[in-house]
């Protein structure tokens, strides 16, 4: 009877400890795979981190278009860019024909321009960061900055105002240090996917000033970015497009393309 009732002891025992080793093997995979995915993400240093690196890897090449359109006059450019990594970035303008070879040269907070016809590089000085790029509804300052906000602003994570089961919605204040003309920057990230989806600029006095919107999400370059940023400057009723036509996320470039004889070759 013992001997019976000993084995069936010993299966139940085995049966017990495969079923908890099954939970334990569960419930590691949740732990150890879905906050890396979902909980380390929906932070707000996740979050911001995502954005902050959507267009950017180690480094990236891209072909973009740039639509400015103003109440009196429009215009298309086209350019294209590297990056490495945050904070390295080179701009050229392809067309119209009266701005090609018109380059910008970003590496870390410091800016520079070539301007090809009369073969000088002026470094953008800090009064001028503010300063429209090119023309459009974004600033010296915008591209200086792209990469930085966690790094400048004291985030939050609030309940987004309108529809919070839909987005996430980050709210940016800067730092004591941080040199900059915004009072506050909100950020909407959609929660399906984290894609951003706006991004609205105040001044000090807590006014809309800019309002930038991502749209045309699709893949490209092996990841879902959205294709379109549109910059509206609310005062000026004027906006900026800004279309990627093709972005690669592992380009092969020399190092020294992010140089100043870089900046003068054709």
């Amino acid at each position: 009877m013992w001997e019976n009732n000993g084995c069936l002891f010993v299966q139940q025992t085995k049966l017990y400890s495969t079923l908890i080793m099954k939970q334990i093997f569960g419930i590691a995979i949740f732990v150890f795979v879905f906050p890396f995915s979902v909980l380390a993400e929906t932070s707000v240093e996740g979050l911001l981190d995502k954005v902050d690196r959507l267009y950017r890897s180690d480094s990236s090449h891209a072909t973009m278009e740039m639509k400015i359109v103003t109440e009196n006059w429009e215009r298309t450019t086209v350019m294209e860019v590297w990056s490495r990594g945050m904070n390295d970035t080179l701009i050229k303008i392809l067309s119209p024909r009266k701005d090609k070879g018109i380059k910008t040269l970003k590496l870390g907070n410091q800016m520079w321009n070539y301007f090809p016809k009369i073969n000088k590089v002026l470094k953008v000085p800090p009064s001028m960061m503010m300063n429209s790029w090119m023309g459009s509804d974004f600033t010296n300052d915008d591209l200086v900055k792209e990469n930085t906000l966690a790094e400048d602003y004291h985030a939050k994570l609030e309940e987004h105002p309108s529809d919070p089961n839909q987005f996430y919605f980050i709210v940016l204040r800067p730092k004591n240090e941080t040199v900059t003309v915004w009072g506050k920057i909100s950020i909407s990230i959609r929660r399906q996917d984290f894609m951003p989806v706006e991004q609205i600029y105040y001044n000090e006095d807590g006014e809309k000033k800019r309002v930038m919107e991502f749209s045309g999400i699709q893949q490209m370059g092996g990841k879902m970015i959205p294709a379109v940023m549109e910059m509206r400057t609310l005062n000026k009723n004027s906006r900026t497009l800004i279309r990627y036509k093709s972005i690669d996320f592992k380009p092969v470039f020399s190092k020294s393309i992010f140089s100043f004889s870089q900046l003068r070759r054709k």
